[in-house]
């Protein structure tokens, strides 16, 4: 049994996002432990780039939600980004939470997977390529396995996702951890 803490970005409740990560979270209930985190409700300070976590006690300046955030990916073994697609990349609250783990405290966590849920209302083929990319580049620098990525493409209206089939593709993914 892994513990899984996804980091739900999404500050539209019922959306398309909300609606992957619900799918994946079903499915990967049934043989794992799962806590969705919607950073969008919490309050989490961008990164000021500071570098006091470098410092004793890897602790941020910033008291915010983020500690507890924190707390949740400590003994998490799979890490699971939502967000949904704003100008090719992701949102700012998922964006917020990432850069805040810039914090040398990622080097105690025991993640060791990861996989990436996208809800973009473009259809444009590329619109989804900027996140891939930096998930790419993110997972292979701290040697974290890609468990998969599903980019739903084309969906605008809430609900569009799962008639589109891209809950089922979620719960695939799920499936396989």
């Amino acid at each position: 049994m892994s513990k899984i803490v996804i980091l739900a970005g999404s500050p539209r409740r019922g959306g398309n996002s909300d609606l992957l990560t619900e799918a994946f979270a079903r499915r990967a209930a049934r043989e794992n432990e799962v806590k969705i985190i919607r950073v969008a409700d919490l309050s989490i300070a961008p990164c000021r780039g500071c570098n006091a976590c470098f410092g004793e006690g890897n602790r941020c300046v910033q008291r915010d939600d983020m500690e507890s955030v924190i707390e949740e990916l400590r003994d998490a073994d799979v890490l699971g980004i939502a967000s949904p697609v704003y100008f090719y990349g992701i949102s700012a609250q998922i964006a917020a939470a990432i850069h805040r783990l810039h914090n040398p405290v990622r080097d105690t966590f025991h993640v060791k997977k990861a996989f990436l849920l996208l809800a973009a209302a473009s259809r444009r083929e590329q619109v989804c390529e900027p996140i891939r990319l930096q998930y790419t580049l993110l997972t292979e620098h701290f040697g974290i396995e890609n468990l998969g990525i599903v980019a739903a493409q084309g969906v605008k209206e809430p609900g569009d996702a799962a008639a589109a089939g891209y809950t089922v593709e979620a719960e695939a993914l799920a499936a396989k951890i």
